[in-house]
């Protein structure tokens, strides 16, 4: 018996500890996913429509089209780096971040990402990538 309550508990505190690691605020997910070129993981932040600017061009995506897109930028501009350089929430229903994405050709690229606030999840309103 005591070897059964010991194996549930341990299961148990497993469950826990693999839930909290997975679970991560939506900005930081899409950061990784930009560090680790895995668009399809930041697209399930996007909303129904999404802004997406390269190079001061900005064209509105559907879902599946911003992912194409992006997953278009990113073969081209694979990251080695993206470092963050500000980030903030200048109310409780939006957080930004500014980065600075570096591929292995030395290219720098500034990035802006925007998130809202939409019936209680946060989603993906706005990119901008543009070559410094």
């Amino acid at each position: 018996m005591k070897k059964i309550i010991l194996f549930v508990t341990s299961c148990t505190l497993f469950f826990f500890t693999v839930q909290a690691q997975t679970s991560r605020p939506p900005m930081e997910e899409v950061v990784n996913a930009i560090k680790n070129n895995r668009i399809e993981d930041m697209s399930k932040y996007f909303d129904n429509i999404v802004p997406v600017t390269i190079n001061n061009n900005q064209t509105i995506y559907s879902r599946n089209q911003a992912e194409a897109v992006l997953k278009d930028f990113f073969e081209r501009n694979i990251p080695k780096d993206f470092l963050i350089m500000d980030n903030g929430s200048p109310n409780t229903t939006s957080k930004f971040i500014i980065g600075s994405l570096i591929t292995p050709s030395g290219n720098k690229y500034n990035v802006y990402i925007l998130m809202k606030q939409k019936d209680n999840s946060f989603f993906l309103q706005e990119i901008r990538i543009n070559r410094e």
